[in-house]
């Protein structure tokens, strides 16, 4: 497998690849090429070999897309690394990787220099013992053909349920990744799909890799930050047919003034469930909303919900993708019937072969693939319902309470726009239901208090899994991903007590 810029330059070389909506550049699939062309060779300059490690902390930019197929081109594995972190949660990612160097930008570049391997930036800086990557003279190399089976990308898990697993993604696995998404998304030749998503994250990368693939235009909104104007115009200035979000922005940005562009067919939200109420929200304002469920362990989706099917299937994120298998578990491992709740394991060309330490392997696949962690169901008709983080479970008194089941329930509350449930510590019981509400615009503080949530409980779920402690605030605290930061959640409600 060449990397696909490559393909794409012999069969499609004057087609639009790449846009930066910041700066209006573009370059076609032959201005691309010889873009990574040149970066591989500087890499090779610093000594890069097949078979290493590169790290890249950086935002998204085309420059962080073109070390995508750069590193591809050398037949070198890239790990991105998420520029969020603090500098010893960098270290712990990178001692574990251990790359030969790290490729950065101006603002992380003093985070880079602190990490061990040496550092090269794609912006002009003035660091002590920091390559200026257009500065390296590129030295001559030769294009690898790499295997379906061998190892593209080490991508970091979100960490929201423990330490950040570095996941392996081979070129089969985000190739079959990519088809399947094509099949369920609907693409077209002509197709331009923006990408706001931060590209250290599988749901940011993956619009590059996918639009590389199938010959169409990427257009990257630059990160950190979400500006839903920027974002909004962006769509609008390139016809953009896709575009992938998070929840959060989808909410944001269906509060512009202004709608969307009639060119869009798909909006691809994942990274945390898509509240029944955001979707029907997005679907009235005429955003066709693909409600979607994946893990940076499946190369992106597993399965995506369609706009037609969205008013039947409430909180449905639709049928598996092709060739990807959900199979629900019970507490023993085996399989569970249609309709009842369980653990989620998912097995199919797109679930990564392992984590780079062999124990978290080890513990977390199973005859039925991989155990994502996640708690669901499938209904009699095939389609996948996620409710929440088997490990998210809240064990109080001895009774165990699913919060993906008292979410849903609170959600039904009309004072309650969104709610995020979690266990809070408790001396006497171990833990106790907490509930983190965010309500709705004319909600007061006494319709969504303890007892007014309590009472709505009453009829809806068993007592020991009513909310105890209950924080209003603004907005649910979210990992960069897009998923519930719990521990946020957690602090805000022991803040509360």
């Amino acid at each position: 497998m060449r990397d696909e810029v490559a393909l794409q330059a012999t069969t499609n070389p004057e087609r639009t690849a790449l846009v930066d909506a910041e700066t209006g550049r573009s370059w076609t699939f032959a201005g691309l090429d010889d873009a990574v062309a040149q970066t591989a060779g500087r890499l090779a300059g610093l000594g890069v070999e097949p078979g290493d490690r590169v790290a890249v902390l950086a935002e998204t930019r085309p420059a962080f897309a073109e070390l995508v197929f750069a590193a591809a081109r050398l037949g070198v594995v890239l790990v991105p690394l998420n520029a969020r972190l603090t500098r010893s949660e960098l270290a712990e990612q990178v001692n574990t990787v251990d790359p030969v160097l790290v490729v950065t930008e101006a603002e992380s570049v003093e985070d880079a220099r602190e990490l061990g391997p040496p550092v090269a930036s794609v912006d002009d800086v003035d660091s002590d013992g920091v390559r200026e990557l257009s500065a390296v003279d590129p030295a001559e190399f030769e294009g690898v053909d790499s295997a379906w089976s061998d190892t593209r990308l080490l991508l970091f898990t979100s960490g929201t349920t423990g330490a950040p697993k570095a996941v392996r993604l081979t070129y089969g696995n985000l190739g079959a990744s990519a088809v399947a998404s094509a099949f369920r998304l609907g693409m077209l030749p002509d197709d331009s799909w923006l990408c706001p998503l931060s590209m250290y994250h599988t749901g940011g990368v993956s619009v590059v890799l996918r639009c590389a693939l199938y010959g169409t235009t990427a257009v990257l909104v630059r990160t950190p930050g979400f500006d839903p104007d920027s974002v909004r115009d962006a769509l609008a200035e390139y016809d953009c047919t896709g575009v992938s979000l998070v929840p959060t922005m989808l909410d944001r940005l269906l509060d512009t003034d202004a709608g969307l562009p009639d060119s869009l067919r798909f909006a691809l939200v994942g990274g945390a469930p898509t509240p029944p109420e955001l979707a029907e929200r997005a679907l009235d304002a005429g955003v066709p909303v693909c409600p979607t469920y994946g893990a940076t362990e499946t190369a992106s989706q597993v399965a995506t919900l369609r706009p037609e099917q969205v008013d039947a299937r409430p909180g449905s994120v639709g049928r598996p993708l092709l060739g990807t298998e959900v199979t629900v578990l019970d507490d023993d491992g085996d399989p569970l019937p249609a309709g009842e709740t369980g653990d989620l394991a998912v097995s199919g060309p797109t679930v990564t072969p392992g984590y780079v330490s062999a124990d978290e392997t080890a513990a977390r696949f199973c005859e039925h693939g991989l155990r994502t962690g996640d708690r669901g169901r499938v209904d009699g008709d095939g389609f996948l319902s996620v409710g929440g983080r088997a490990s998210d479970e809240i064990v109080t008194g001895g009774e165990n309470v699913h919060p993906g089941e008292v979410a849903d329930v609170l959600r039904d509350h009309p004072g309650v726009r969104d709610v995020a449930v979690v266990g809070v510590p408790d001396d006497d019981w171990g833990e106790r239901v907490g509930a983190l509400v965010v309500p709705i615009e004319d909600a007061s503080t006494a319709d969504v208090s303890v007892d007014a949530l309590r009472a709505f409980c009453e009829d809806r779920l068993a007592g020991y899994k009513h909310p105890r402690t209950v924080a209003v605030v603004d907005a649910l605290p979210r990992t960069p991903s897009g998923t519930v930061d719990r521990e946020a959640a957690i602090e805000a409600l022991g803040d509360d007590t």
